[in-house]
């Protein structure tokens, strides 16, 4: 099965994605989940810099984000497939933005 690991963090750890390849836990933990097999892609997001689309009454809605009231933001995703939910929670406790953040982990509709 596919998850989306979705990467919540503080604005203060909002690295580019230069930076975020340069860390060594980072670097362990790729290296650990692509040679698994694991990882199917991901994406780094800017910071906060997001715009609200809503359509009511067919009308279109603009405004500038973030869409969540948080002090956290999300950070970027990752795409795993894993074979169980436990392992799916293994590979997101050993993400090493887990120690700074939180990582939701969803499943994905296949």
């Amino acid at each position: 099965m596919r998850y989306a690991l979705v990467i919540w963090h503080g604005e203060e750890h909002s690295l580019s994605p230069e930076e975020v390849d340069a860390l060594p836990e980072h670097q362990s933990w790729f290296a650990d989940v692509t040679s698994r097999g694991v990882f199917k892609g991901g994406e780094r997001l800017r910071p906060s810099v997001t715009t609200k689309v809503q359509v009511r009454g067919g009308e279109t809605l603009v405004s500038d984000g973030p869409y969540a009231e948080t002090k956290d933001l999300i950070g970027g995703i990752a795409v795993i497939e894993c074979a169980h939910l436990d392992e799916a929670i293994e590979v997101a406790a050993r993400h090493p933005f887990a120690k700074l953040g939180t990582i939701e982990v969803r499943p994905v509709w296949e």
